[in-house]
């Protein structure tokens, strides 16, 4: 079973793949988190980061081609990055977490300990730069949810209540 977790900043990807991992015992890979550890190894905050791959692509297809070819090849596997659901074309279970980006700026904001604009700035210009690069090197559309299998508010539920939601798909999929 291989499934992908993909959604903006601070809609709860990452937590609802950590919860999922452990309740199914699958393996976990993190885009996201490997674009952060990358950030602070060169002590650059994350809109630095992005400019940094805005201007060498190598970063980017470094991270998506490790987690494509990790999490094609493996079972038992989450893998979680806006742009896993798009990548892994072996994935039996495609899930987008949505959430409003008051929201998602608020947890971020709270997550990092930074005032709300400066958090909503930084957000904005993040999904920005991100939406682009992902536009100009593989022609993708970040906007558009047609290929995911579900696509679940995180406003709605805690992460609890969303792994329940997942938990049922994942029981239904016919392999």
């Amino acid at each position: 079973m291989r499934v992908t977790v993909s959604g903006p900043p601070g809609s709860g990807t990452t937590s609802l793949s950590k919860h999922l991992s452990e309740k199914f015992s699958f393996e976990l890979i993190s885009a996201g988190e490997v674009f952060r550890s990358l950030a602070a190894e060169r002590n650059m905050s994350l809109i630095e980061f992005g400019n940094l791959c805005e201007n060498d692509p190598s970063v980017d297809r470094l991270i998506d081609e490790r987690q494509k070819e990790t999490g094609e090849s493996k079972e038992k596997i989450i893998i979680e990055g806006r742009l896993a659901g798009h990548m892994i074309d072996n994935a039996d279970i495609r899930i987008w977490v949505a959430a409003s980006a008051e929201c998602r700026t608020q947890r971020i904001a709270d997550r990092e300990s930074v005032d709300f604009e400066a958090s909503k700035a930084e957000t904005i210009a993040r999904e920005h730069s991100e939406a682009e690069r992902y536009r100009k090197y593989y022609g993708i559309d970040i906007n558009d949810l047609s290929i995911y299998d579900l696509v679940i508010n995180s406003e709605k539920w805690g992460v609890e209540e969303l792994a329940a939601v997942v938990a049922t798909a994942i029981g239904k999929i016919k392999l």
